[in-house]
């Protein structure tokens, strides 16, 4: 009896002193805004759907590969960074009938739950606050890879890529300028490259 006391003990011990090591694989990543990229789509008054992009971002995330429900992203967007290729139009954008970027520098979302839902994928569920207003949003992420980076240059450096898609009302933060004829749905198309944190 006392054996196998001694065994649950040791076996209890042995459960408790592997937990903090599970916590302990979550490793820290900064983006990497040279190899990442943050896309939209709109509709335009029904004839095709504008693409543009933000040149200036930055943030980083947690990520453990054998426990997604431990990721964490904060991630913030220049708004006046906006390009859609016309400067007319970017400048228009900036404006208060759009970002308001004077006003209302950045864009930022921060997740507050992850949900794995297949072998490399998971909805990570989060708040978008844009021009003052903070909504709920959820991306459709798929993990792309975690290795070394294979070129000299980088060190041997701890690479973690992802790619994002989600969509968001523009409304909802109470951009309504040109409803309807400028689309109120922004599809968003998010690829990520992350290096670990020494």
């Amino acid at each position: 009896m006392r054996k196998i006391a001694i065994s649950m003990l040791l076996g209890g011990s042995l459960v408790l002193s592997a937990l903090p090591a599970a916590y302990a694989a979550a490793e820290e990543f900064d983006i990497d805004p040279q190899h990442s990229n943050v896309v939209f789509l709109i509709d335009h008054l029904g004839y095709s759907r504008m693409v543009g992009r933000f040149n200036d971002f930055s943030g980083d995330f947690t990520f453990d590969e054998a426990n997604y429900g431990t990721a964490k992203v904060s991630f913030a967007v220049k708004t006046e960074s906006v390009d859609t290729r016309h400067p007319k139009r970017d400048d228009h954008l900036r404006s208060p009938d759009f970002f308001n970027a004077k006003e209302f520098p950045a864009m930022t979302f921060r997740s507050t739950r992850v949900e794995k839902n297949g072998d490399r994928t998971a909805k990570l569920i989060g708040e978008v606050t844009l021009l003052g207003v903070t909504r709920p949003v959820t991306l459709d992420v798929r993990f792309n890879k975690r290795a070394e980076h294979p070129l000299p240059a980088y060190n041997k450096v701890m690479v973690a890529g992802f790619s994002a898609r989600g969509k968001v009302k523009r409304s909802d933060f109470g951009m309504k300028y040109a409803l309807p004829g400028v689309g109120d749905e922004i599809e968003l198309i998010i690829e990520v490259e992350g290096h670990r944190k020494k």
